[in-house]
């Protein structure tokens, strides 16, 4: 698998097919770290510093050191293997920026959530933008913050309001393999779910 930066970041003329996750999640959940962690070329990702007029509308409590977010998108890509490639898509966390999802989540194969137990609250809202999607299969991924509250997967479950067969995994959005559990954890959903017929195949041809 390349690394990001090296010669091999141009997809290979083997991949015949791509599969297409988005990664979502409330403000500061730790989207861009997990794309960065896993992509295998340097990231696609749309930043831009936080400034004042941000105070008020964004909900700043517990990350007042964050000073960039994204306003559109973050991308990467891992090989899976010579004919498959995996594009990610990181979802801007703000609630004025929930219009690009239509066109981020069309396609995709299902979505990966990440959330923050100190601000559970945040969370709520995303998984209402996620029903909005109709049958988009969606796991559930707990990045762990040195000061998060554990909770287990039972009280998680309902504090969500999660379907039974919605896997609940936790994660350390840093660590590539950690994030790379998630990922497959949620392709292994979504791949049991269109067996049972629930969703039809996101798998896309590439072109000639």
């Amino acid at each position: 698998m390349a690394s990001a930066g090296s010669a091999d970041r141009y997809l290979p003329d083997t991949v015949q097919e791509s599969v297409k996750i988005l990664v979502v999640g409330d403000f500061g959940v730790g989207k861009t770290t997990m794309i960065g962690s896993v992509s295998e070329i340097e990231p696609l990702r749309t930043e831009e510093t936080m400034t004042q007029a941000s105070v008020g509308v964004d909900d700043l409590a517990g990350l007042e050191a964050k000073a960039t977010t994204t306003v559109a998108m973050d991308f990467g890509r891992i090989t899976l293997s010579p004919l498959t490639a995996l594009y990610l898509f990181g979802t801007p966390g703000q609630q004025r920026f929930w219009d690009l999802w239509a066109g981020l989540s069309e396609g995709a194969v299902g979505a990966l959530v990440l959330i923050d137990t100190r601000r559970l609250e945040g969370s709520f809202e995303v998984l209402d933008q996620l029903e909005l999607r109709g049958d988009l299969p969606f796991a559930v991924a707990v990045n762990l913050f040195p000061d998060s509250v554990r909770y287990g997967r039972k009280a998680l479950r309902e504090a969500l309001d999660l379907a039974p067969d919605t896997p609940i995994v936790e994660c350390d959005a840093r660590n590539r393999a950690s994030s790379l559990d998630c990922l497959i954890t949620l392709v292994e959903h979504a791949v049991q779910k269109e067996q049972a017929g629930q969703k039809a195949p996101a798998v896309q041809k590439e072109k000639a």
